[in-house]
């Protein structure tokens, strides 16, 4: 393994360590401030093993790095397809949803169902906050808490509801551009 090739596989390794142990930081036992923390942290490292997955080099990057909250101001809400819950907010993070790999945040209502539905592109999903159970075809049920990572394969339909009061943030990475098509029953 080449020197490049073995720093990216170290970095990898270290950032899901990191989220690994933020998995294991429950609620319960953390502050406000220091969930706020997590949070931003977690979206930091989403992003940078990301960015790192993707084998490109440093040299010659013309883009500016930046880190994103979904409070912060710079980022836009807009709406989510009409088969999507009232309420729900769609947010370009980072690249052009009509084209390979973008970034979205989804931000669900709290007690909201989305409805069965699937996506041309594999997505990797980080929830930030809220509870959400999500259950794909074929498989069971399961539970995501923040700082939870889910994978789901390209057509692979699925639903959701976001099981706290508050809304259910997801960070979603896109490999093909942004789609969700409603899927019956």
């Amino acid at each position: 393994m080449d020197g490049a090739k073995q720093e990216r596989h170290l970095l990898l390794m270290l950032a899901e360590g990191f989220i690994l142990a933020l998995h294991f930081c429950t609620p319960q036992i953390l502050s406000r401030r220091a969930r706020w923390l997590q949070r931003i942290l977690l979206s930091s490292a989403a992003l940078a093993a990301l960015a790192l997955g993707t084998g490109q080099s440093q040299a010659g990057v013309s883009e500016k790095a930046f880190i994103r909250t979904p409070d912060d101001a710079a980022v836009v809400w807009g709406p989510c397809p009409a088969f999507l819950p009232k309420g729900c907010g769609l947010a370009v993070l980072h690249g052009d949803p009509a084209k390979q790999n973008a970034d979205v945040l989804l931000r669900v209502p709290g007690g909201s169902v989305l409805a069965h539905h699937k996506h041309t592109s594999p997505e990797r999903i980080v929830l930030m906050s809220g509870e959400m159970a999500v259950r794909y075809d074929g498989q069971q049920s399961v539970r995501l808490r923040p700082a939870t990572y889910a994978y789901g394969p390209a057509g692979l339909a699925h639903e959701a509801t976001c099981l706290s009061k508050e809304p259910c943030v997801l960070f979603i990475a896109f490999v093909e551009p942004v789609d969700a098509i409603p899927v019956a029953h």
